[in-house]
């Protein structure tokens, strides 16, 4: 057989490109603080690369010469992009001239806004480091956020909601419980009570007027593929029936759905959002309930 007449599933292998191998490259993130805001941008950023992973260097707390000079060392001995937060201008400089000289990118992330907020409102910057991690009032008021939350998580102390902020009710597994802890640490008093086919949800819900009541839905061809995974390996087959029964799904979400309907409740569908995502939207109700 010649080379023109090769096999069809020959010709078809030739064709095909292999998929593009994962790109890894050294990240090098220095602050002067706890590193937060510099891996919270790296992610963001590198989620937007997929082809392309990070190997992340973390120095948390560079606040002297010594440590600066430690951390430019890994820098020379795994070169790539540095990522930074430092405001002592001494230190700055000298991690500036190092990563020209080892032609290596270096990038203040904070430094448009910071421009930006200088230009607006007039003032000097304070250039205190971790000025946002400080023991202030609104660093307690998370502290208590998240020790209202972890005890008012699932229905617990249904008695005790009018000081939430925000009460999110919604059917097993629509992520209550991690949208409640993400708020708590911005600070949002966040209660959950979860609706139960064979259970009225607590009358002191229907009765609240401070916190802002949210429903959370998903779809139930969602909700039964994790009902199901969560049930795997349990011995629970009786239980089981009903709680991933994708017809009952149907009705207990259903329910929800007139509950919040009667009770003039925004709902959110969670199918397809992060917690973050749908974190972020509460807020944004939140804020514009806070502001009428």
């Amino acid at each position: 057989m010649s080379v023109s007449e090769s096999k069809p599933e020959e010709k078809t292998a030739t064709r095909k490109k292999s998929a593009p191998l994962a790109t890894f490259f050294h990240v090098h993130l220095v602050s002067d603080s706890t590193g937060e805001t510099l891996n919270a941008m790296l992610k963001a950023t590198a989620s937007q690369f997929a082809a392309a992973k990070p190997l992340e260097h973390i120095y948390a707390l560079i606040r002297s010469r010594s440590q600066m000079e430690k951390t430019l060392a890994e820098i020379e001995a795994s070169p790539g992009l540095v990522l930074y937060t430092i405001l002592n201008p001494e230190l700055r400089r000298l991690l500036e001239i190092r990563c020209s000289e080892l032609q290596t990118p270096a990038i203040s992330v904070l430094d448009p806004l910071l421009h930006a907020f200088t230009d607006f409102l007039g003032l000097e910057q304070s250039l205190r480091p971790g000025a946002q991690h400080q023991l202030d009032d609104a660093y307690f008021k998370r502290i208590a956020a998240l020790d209202y939350t972890l005890s008012h998580d699932d229905g617990q102390m249904s008695w005790d909601l009018e000081p939430a902020d925000v009460v999110l009710v919604g059917v097993s597994r629509t992520s209550k419980t991690p949208t409640c802890m993400y708020l708590a640490n911005r600070g949002v008093k966040a209660a959950n009570v979860p609706l139960v086919p064979t259970a009225e949800p607590p009358a002191e819900l229907f009765a609240l007027r401070k916190p802002m009541v949210v429903g959370l839905v998903a779809s139930p061809e969602r909700l039964a593929q994790i009902r199901q995974s969560r049930l795997g390996g349990m011995n629970a087959e009786n239980a089981a029936e009903d709680y991933s029964d994708l017809d009952e799904i149907r009705k207990e979400v259903l329910r929800a759905k007139r509950l919040f309907a009667k009770h003039r409740w925004p709902a959110i569908d969670v199918t397809r959002k992060s917690v973050e995502e749908t974190a972020a939207a509460i807020l944004t109700k939140l804020s514009a309930r806070q502001n009428k």
